[in-house]
């Protein structure tokens, strides 16, 4: 068993943002072609605190070198008050052959490079003639400061970007750790949230909302919303949209906005395509610049194996990592 703590999935990706990219972007075609099993999500959650929830992602992805594995992901949004992380993570991946499990990651960082590679190659995917040098984020914790980092490599000359938070300070901390980690990008905190929404025609929404409370009133035209969170928008504003998720039977669930739209107009007619659809035609698709395109990705399982394979492959490469021998029984000890 091979045990990577978060310095050392940190190590391994450090740099690999092109090759993150290459992997969720193969994971999502594979997955459009049906070479892979994604059982749904089982979300853990308590009757007294219903803001935290603890997720299981079992899934497999098939190709030349498939895998199999789980992610177990906790949110609990009052760590931050607690100076934590909101979001805690780990990952195991199975050998295919006997089933035993082979590595053990801590995730957080492998969940929020998948979200943001994803986010980014949405974007990339769906450019627009509209589109200025900024981006708008709502929301500037871990998950917005990632995307950042992959939308730095997918969209050219970006150089700008609105931050808003309905806690200031954090808007503030993703200004100041831009500042440090992506100097090329300079970060103007607004404190309204429609200025914010309408500065730009790429936006980016990765919040703790628990019910939708954004329109489209204010957006330009033609305006690209990267719905990270799932549950901002509005669903009489989702049905409106041109809009794009990565996978039909999982992201109508969970009172998304997405699903509480379909509970609304009784169809999913609203919806025009996948992620992994749009990546495996080879070319970007031009969005509707008189529309709202919505790009609603509910986190899939099999992005968090492919970024984890190719971190213990580099870990590996590198001598990163601890490896147990005696983690699990031998044939001997099974006899003691």
């Amino acid at each position: 068993m091979l045990i990577l703590t978060h310095r050392d999935v940190q190590d391994a990706l450090r740099g690999q943002e092109v090759a993150v990219l290459r992997a969720v972007e193969d994971a999502y075609i594979a997955h459009a072609a049906g070479g892979s099993s994604l059982p749904h999500s089982v979300f853990l959650r308590f009757p007294d605190e219903p803001r935290n929830r603890i997720i299981a992602l079992p899934a497999y992805l098939g190709g030349e070198q498939p895998i199999a594995g789980i992610k177990w992901i906790s949110s609990f949004p009052a760590n931050i008050d607690r100076g934590l992380e909101r979001a805690s993570a780990a990952v195991i991946l199975n050998s295919l052959e006997t089933g035993r499990p082979l590595a053990f990651l801590e995730g957080s960082t492998i969940s929020a490079w998948r979200t943001a590679a994803g986010a980014a190659l949405a974007a990339r995917l769906l450019p627009a003639t509209t589109d200025g040098n900024g981006v708008t984020v709502i929301g500037c914790g871990v998950i917005n400061f990632a995307i950042l980092r992959f939308l730095h490599h997918v969209v050219p000359g970006l150089t700008e970007v609105t931050a808003y938070d309905t806690q200031p300070g954090r808007a503030e901390r993703l200004r100041e750790r831009c500042a440090a980690d992506l100097p090329d990008l300079t970060v103007r905190v607004e404190h309204d949230l429609a200025t914010a929404l309408a500065k730009n025609t790429l936006v980016s929404v990765a919040t703790n909302a628990l019910q939708p409370h954004l329109d489209f009133s204010g957006l330009v035209p033609g305006t690209l919303i990267l719905h990270v969170s799932l549950r901002d928008v509005l669903p009489e504003a989702i049905v409106t949209a041109v809009n794009v998720v990565d996978d039909l039977d999982h992201v109508f669930r969970a009172n998304t906005s997405v699903h509480l739209a379909e509970q609304q107009v009784g169809n999913r007619d609203f919806v025009a395509a996948t992620i992994g659809e749009l990546a495996a035609r080879g070319a970007a698709a031009d969005r509707d610049p008189s529309r709202i395109t919505v790009v609603s990705p509910f986190g899939l399982g099999i992005l968090d194996l492919a970024v984890a394979d190719l971190v213990v492959a580099t870990a590996k490469a590198r001598g990163l990592g601890t490896a147990v021998d005696n983690f699990l029984p031998t044939a001997e000890t099974n006899h003691d």
